[in-house]
């Protein structure tokens, strides 16, 4: 399981920081310029998305990657799909034999059970291009919470390896170059597939929570901008940019 840190990528590690998203923002208004990687300890204010909690539990990873990737703000919500590759692959290093699975938009299940989230957030300039973008990691290696809408898991209830945070996100800060450099390299396509082959709920019913409205369908999959495609009775399919999906 040896993997190298990917050349070019800054690391910072805290003891204790309120969010690491925030750290990322704070550090682009003041001008750092470098892919930087931001881990801590603990966090006294993280969150999920929808500005939900996020359990910062001692043991478990809590990473920020600061980027400029120079792309429009709404390519470069592409790179969520690209931090859940690269948490599976971390994950597969160290539970080989558990089923890893996706699910739209950014967050990484283990037999349904949810191991991983992530959230991004970024600042556009007036042109429409993302003037810097942090992507948000959090992974429940030792713990994870028992009182949550939807079912948790971790690295450890499954039996396996149980990395220290430091050997998580090395694997993951490796994975993450791979993957967004095919990005960078060949668009969204590469990824697209690659994603979808780990795919949870492929053909299956699903109710899609947006913001005024719940919808039920049929997952159909992701289109080539990364919106999710739902089937809908009369042979129609929609297309969603931003909700949050719901199975069974």
């Amino acid at each position: 399981m040896s993997a190298a840190w990917p050349p070019g990528y800054a690391l910072l590690e805290l003891d204790e920081i309120d969010s690491t998203n925030e750290e990322a923002r704070r550090r682009a208004v003041a001008g750092e310029q470098r892919p930087l990687w931001i881990a801590a300890s603990r966090q006294s204010a993280g969150r999920g998305r929808r500005g939900r909690e996020w359990q910062s539990s001692p043991g478990n990873l809590f990473a920020t990657l600061l980027l400029r990737p120079e792309k429009p703000a709404g390519e470069c919500a592409q790179l969520s799909f690209i931090a859940a590759l690269a948490v599976s692959d971390m994950l597969a290093q160290f539970a080989p034999h558990a089923s890893l699975a996706l699910e739209w938009p950014n967050d990484v299940l283990v037999s349904g059970r949810k191991i991983a989230g992530i959230l991004l957030e970024s600042e556009s300039g007036a042109d429409g291009m993302a003037a810097w973008l942090a992507v948000g990691v959090g992974v429940n290696l030792a713990i994870f919470p028992e009182d949550t809408e939807f079912p948790a898991i971790s690295l450890a209830a499954l039996g396996a390896a149980l990395p220290a945070p430091k050997d998580a996100l090395l694997h993951l800060a490796a994975a993450f170059a791979k993957w967004y450099e095919v990005w960078r390299a060949a668009g969204f396509a590469p990824v697209r597939e690659g994603w979808l082959a780990r795919a949870s709920g492929l053909g299956s019913r699903i109710r899609v929570r947006l913001a005024n409205e719940e919808i039920i369908g049929v997952f159909q999959g992701i289109d080539e901008s990364g919106a999710l495609l739902l089937g809908l009775p009369g042979g129609l399919t929609r297309a969603i940019a931003a909700g949050e999906v719901l199975f069974g």
